[in-house]
């Protein structure tokens, strides 16, 4: 029985290695993760990632190799042991505020600066509650980077 259009595009790509969807977000767990040319250590190093905590996409996957990419698009193949299932984003966003509440009329409780490194916690449609540097609170979703648009998180 074949699928139509219509299904087969509401029908999520998963890894051929961990039957995770595709694409999808994680950290790098270490201080400095080597980016290569393709999934094998005999492979080139085009450079490294040198931040820990850093939200990266993957996008395929070849044995115990990711293929991620970061912000600005730039990636290549990581080993799976430098990424972690840890949920972080980056602030897209200078100065964007941390409410209270999931509401844009909430008390402003800290402000965070352009390229900080947050810890993603639950996500409604449009909001999201992040931790940084011992504040707390929630942020609106087009300010961040590292977790989808229509992403639910409880």
């Amino acid at each position: 029985m074949a699928l139509c259009g219509a299904a087969l595009a509401a029908e999520e790509k998963r890894g051929q290695v961990t039957n995770l969807p595709l694409p999808r977000f994680v950290s790098l767990k270490a201080n400095e993760g080597n980016v290569r040319r393709g999934p094998s250590l005999t492979h080139r190093i085009d450079w490294v990632f040198k931040r820990r905590d850093m939200p990266l996409e993957i996008t395929a996957e070849h044995g115990h190799w990711r293929r991620v990419q970061d912000r600005d698009g730039a990636g290549g193949w990581v080993h799976y042991a430098l990424l972690s299932g840890v949920r972080t984003v980056l602030i897209e966003q200078d100065m964007a505020p941390i409410h209270t509440r999931p509401d844009a009329g909430s008390p402003v409780d800290a402000a965070f600066e352009l390229g900080v490194v947050a810890r993603l916690g639950e996500c409604t449609p449009e909001w999201c509650r992040v931790s940084a540097g011992g504040y707390k609170g929630w942020i609106e979703k087009t300010a961040l980077w590292g977790v989808g648009k229509d992403e639910i998180r409880e």
